[in-house]
């Protein structure tokens, strides 16, 4: 397995270096100070299995930088590992193509599950982040609902859509392409739904906002 680490401090390159050889104890590992250095390695040769990087890095260009490293580096993984915990961060990071977000006040076995999350194909995002838009969403609005039949839970106007495409039958990539998301983005917003409606599947959703959607 080839790893690129992305982090403009060393301790913390190493020991994530000896993080992931739990996961494969012959990994390679590549490691870049600034991001010209992540982008200099992404454009050579190499293909790379796992791609960790860091935020604001020297020369980071803003989360167009992601975008960048995964056109380079199409169908490889890339996940963001930072020191910020901003949901706004979260869902830039996710728009702009990452397969997962792990804040740095992790617990390494939460790390290790979230990599193994996106070596299955899946997005892992930070719980804070899905809650902290429940929270957001009931602290913000109030009652200042939609007009007509029971009240909502708290959802954010763009769950309420996301609900609709999914009363549609719409699947993420269709949802994420009709409301201009990545499909990570999507992915948040579907869960935060459920947790919000209290329901385990997009099934139970749909049944359960039968009477608060127009």
């Amino acid at each position: 397995m080839n790893i690129l680490i992305g982090d403009d401090h060393l301790l913390f390159r190493e020991g994530l270096c000896r993080l992931l050889m739990q996961l494969d104890e012959n990994a390679k590992f590549f490691e870049a100070g600034t991001f010209d250095e992540a982008l200099e390695l992404c454009q050579g040769d190499q293909e790379f299995d796992l791609i960790l990087m860091d935020l604001q890095m020297p020369g980071w260009p803003g989360f167009s930088g992601i975008q960048q490293i995964c056109e380079l580096q199409a169908g490889t993984p890339l996940v963001i590992v930072s020191a910020s915990e901003s949901q706004s961060d979260v869902r830039a990071a996710l728009d702009a193509g990452a397969s997962g977000y792990i804040p740095k006040s992790s617990s390494v076995k939460i790390m290790l599950s979230a990599l193994n999350l996106v070596f299955s194909g899946g997005i892992y995002v930070p719980p804070a982040a899905i809650q902290g838009e429940s929270a957001s969403a009931s602290g913000g609005g109030g009652g200042g609902a939609q007009s007509g039949g029971p009240s909502m839970p708290a959802l954010t106007q763009r769950q309420r859509d996301v609900l609709r495409c999914l009363r549609e039958g719409k699947s993420n990539k269709q949802i994420a392409y009709e409301l201009g998301l990545s499909e990570g983005t999507v992915k948040i917003h579907v869960t935060a739904v459920m947790r919000s409606l209290g329901v385990r599947n997009r099934t139970q959703a749909v049944i359960a906002s039968t009477d608060m959607l127009p």
